[in-house]
């Protein structure tokens, strides 16, 4: 099998991981980047189709709780009036509507259902890209856009879970979306950090968040 680069930094330092239901999974020796083979991405209309059938109900308690640390987040570190960017907001963005009833002024964006391209002309205090970033098929491209609407000072908030650290990655169900092509970990999230110049990083569980 040939060896791809790296869907993240692109070196040719890379193995194959495992092939688990037909799927060949690479890992960078550069970054520590872990993504799926480019073979099995779905086009855009079959992605699209995907997220349709995601019940992201913006009043489902559930759904609120589990964005609640990225709310919670923010609330601390920004003051009312703030200006934020819900980067990928799919079909329910809760999250735009938790921080609007708070009092911060929100923008949408999605390439599929919220697809103002206007909106990436601006800057931004903050971005929230929650269950957004695992599906990134050019990851480097898509965070260089990402850093690029950051206002100094300002901060990106993305929710994704990590690579499993204690079971083992033939078993980890977040592999199996088919709309998830590349995972994180603390190391390929450094990485980002210095490549692209944030000043730090924090990870809390599933919340990781940069500073510009």
């Amino acid at each position: 099998m040939p060896v791809v680069p790296c869907l993240l930094c692109h070196s040719s330092e890379v193995e194959l991981l495992g092939t688990y239901d037909t799927i060949s999974y690479w890992k960078c020796d550069n970054c520590s980047t872990v993504f799926k083979d480019r073979s099995v991405f779905l086009d855009a209309e079959s992605e699209k189709g995907r997220y349709l059938l995601h019940e992201n109900d913006v009043e489902d308690p559930n759904y609120q709780n589990f964005v609640a640390p990225i709310v919670k987040r923010i609330t601390d570190t920004f003051r009312q009036g703030a200006s934020g960017l819900d980067f990928g907001a799919g079909t329910g963005p809760v999250i735009s509507k938790l921080l609007s009833e708070k009092g911060y002024s929100m923008q949408l964006y999605d390439p599929f259902f919220h697809p103002k391209t206007t909106v990436l002309s601006e800057t931004y205090d903050f971005i929230v890209s929650c269950e957004v970033i695992e599906h990134f098929h050019r990851p480097l491209k898509e965070f260089k856009v990402l850093y690029n609407l950051i206002r100094p000072g300002g901060v990106l908030f993305c929710m994704t879970e990590l690579l499993p650290k204690k079971q083992s990655f033939e078993t980890w169900y977040y592999k199996n979306d088919p709309t998830h092509v590349v995972f994180y970990s603390e190391e390929n999230l450094q990485w980002i950090r210095s490549h692209l110049g944030f000043s730090s990083l924090k990870i809390e569980g599933r919340l990781s968040y940069f500073t510009k």
